[in-house]
């Protein structure tokens, strides 16, 4: 199942070249995965468990900048055990502006380390 977010382009967004810095595709990458968590998980689930990111794959397609509306659309691809791979796209209207890939390893937040992806966690986000 998908999850979008819209927003424009802030100035803090540009970079030296007058458009949107790298940097900062990734930090929405990031965001919108988040937003993505808590808008499906519930406060005892957040609060036992959390994600890191251990791979991002990201293809620049176009530039965008400032004030520009964006729109950036995630979903699950397949999990491992203890990883989920996600997808992002990021449009300005019909013009793909990035593609990406990431893997995230879910963590126990009590002991710190990588923990199962249970089949409830799976049914949340399919």
């Amino acid at each position: 199942m998908k999850f979008s977010h819209s927003f424009k382009v802030s100035a803090a967004d540009i970079d030296a070249q007058n458009h949107v810095n790298n940097v900062a595709y990734v930090k929405w990458i990031q965001a919108v995965a988040v937003a993505h968590w808590f808008a499906k998980t519930d406060e005892a689930t957040r609060e036992k468990l959390t994600w890191i990111v251990t791979r991002h794959e990201v293809d620049y397609k176009k530039p965008a900048f400032e004030n520009e509306e964006v729109t950036i659309t995630t979903w699950v691809g397949e999990p491992t055990r203890v990883s989920w791979e996600r997808f992002t796209e990021i449009w300005r209207g019909e013009d793909l502006l990035v593609k990406a890939r990431s893997v995230w390893c879910l963590i126990n937040r009590e002991t710190l380390k990588p923990t199962r992806i249970t089949s409830e966690l799976k049914e949340l986000f399919n």
